[in-house]
């Protein structure tokens, strides 16, 4: 949990929950539950959780880097190629070196202020979709693609075609809101704590 004693902001930030997905027959990768907790004016929403795997991370920090050239940004966990989802510790580390980065994050105004971070924590959005939203490619803005994440925007009465051209439709996923232009993620498995 960070605290601003300027203006006494809280941002709490909670990387959790690893989740082992199988994206083909043999193809595993985990993702990671985002939560944040925050009073900060900076942020639409006070609360959210949305899942993330590293690749995404990986593309977060490229995009901060670009926006920030005379920033140094803070590190990622590193890229493991012997990463073991079945190995606690490589996870729980992998957790903890996000929460830093992400609390890293929260301390510097220039980052804080790019909207693809705030789409990357607080929607659902696909990579794809975050880019051409932060970019103006969309018919909505970064704070409808926010605020539509948790809510169930798309009413029964519009027809499938309607559904089929949104950017995001309901789901039973933990945040609400998925991205139709892709496919699902990943099928969950069972993720070993051994």
């Amino acid at each position: 949990m960070m605290e601003n004693s300027s203006n006494s902001d809280i941002i709490s930030i909670c990387v959790q929950d690893p989740r082992l997905l199988k994206d083909y027959l043999w193809h595993t990768h985990v993702d990671y539950e985002i939560c944040l907790h925050t009073n900060s004016m900076c942020f639409r929403k006070k609360s959210s959780c949305v899942r993330r795997r590293y690749s995404e991370f990986v593309w977060l920090r490229h995009c901060l880097e670009q926006n920030a050239l005379i920033i140094e940004l803070p590190k990622l966990p590193s890229w493991n190629p012997f990463f073991s989802s079945n190995n606690p510790g490589q996870v729980a580390q992998r957790m903890k070196g996000f929460e830093e980065f992400l609390e890293s994050i929260f301390e510097n105004p220039l980052l804080l202020s790019d909207s693809r971070l705030h789409l990357f924590l607080q929607s659902d959005l696909s990579i794809t979709r975050i880019e051409r939203c932060a970019s103006g490619k969309t018919r909505y803005t970064v704070a409808e693609a926010i605020q539509r994440c948790n809510s169930s925007f798309i009413s029964s009465s519009e027809d499938k075609a309607a559904s089929c051209d949104s950017d995001c439709e309901s789901s039973s996923s933990s945040t609400g809101c998925q991205s139709v232009d892709t496919p699902e993620r990943g099928t969950p498995v069972p993720f070993s704590e051994s």
